[in-house]
Order: C-alpha cells, then structure tokens, then sequence
C-alpha cells in the first residue's frame, strides 16, 4: 500500500468503526496533535470512537491529497448529523458540513503522526450557541492536554 493509502485507511477505519483495523494503522508511540489538543494512539482511538459515536451517517470526501517525503497532507469535508452527546454538547440534529486538514506522517505501512486542523468556528456555529458552551466546558473542565 502507497503512503497516500495508508494515510487515507486510517480516516476509513474511522468511518466504517473497524477501531481494532485502526489500532493496526497506528504505530505504538503515534501521536495527534490538533485543535488544541494532544494524543497518544489510546487517547486518539477513545476520541474517534466519541466522535462516531456523537454524530450519525458521517461521509468524508477528500478533496486534495498531496505527499512530500514521509508526509502525507489531505483536506476533507465531512458531512453528517449531530445525534448524540460530543466533547460536552447535547445532540442537536442538525445536518453538518465540516472542513479541515490534517498532516499523517507514515512510515512503512503505520502512521507514527497526525496534525489537524477543523473549522471549529463554523463547526460549532452550525451546530448553535448551546454547542459553543458545551464545548468551552469541555475544555475547560478536561482541560485537554495540550502542546
């Protein structure tokens, strides 16, 4: 598998919930580090599965993917429903458009590291006012370990 793959099977693991397919994906000592927060590969995998678990009929399209070296850069867009409870925010059952990017560092067949970044702004304005409170709470209250 090329290193464009590799870094895509990890969103797809991610999609399709096949979290033991996505441990597989993940070195050992990977790490995330994006909007605001920071990662081991336990903490990313409970986050994705948080995040699936907030938000129904999820689709990402990937709209540019470049690679440079070990690094593989794509943007996507995610579109999906915000059905249950995410990073403190009650669902609200609105129909979401989500853009961003994110940075896999892949070595062999395994991505060691990820950096992303999401409109959050427009993400959680989508999602309303009562969003944004969840999500400042959440931040403040976890305090999410960041770099």
């Amino acid at each position: 598998m090329d290193q464009k793959e590799v870094a895509l099977s990890v969103s797809k693991a991610i999609l399709n919930g096949e979290w033991d397919k996505l441990s597989g994906i993940l070195s050992d000592d990977f790490t995330y580090t994006g909007d605001g927060m920071a990662f081991n590969k336990q903490q990313y995998i409970d986050f994705m599965k948080g995040m699936k678990s907030g938000f129904s009929n999820m689709k990402m399209e990937f709209t540019h993917t470049l690679n440079e070296g070990d690094q593989v850069s794509i943007r996507f867009i995610t579109t999906c429903k915000h059905t249950g409870n995410f990073m403190g925010a009650p669902a609200t059952n609105k129909d979401l458009n989500i853009g961003g990017i994110f940075i896999r560092k892949v070595k062999g067949d395994k991505v060691v590291q990820e950096w992303q970044t999401t409109d959050l702004l427009g993400t959680m304005s989508q999602m309303g006012f009562g969003t944004l409170m969840g999500y400042s709470l959440f931040n403040v209250l976890f305090k999410p370990k960041k770099k």
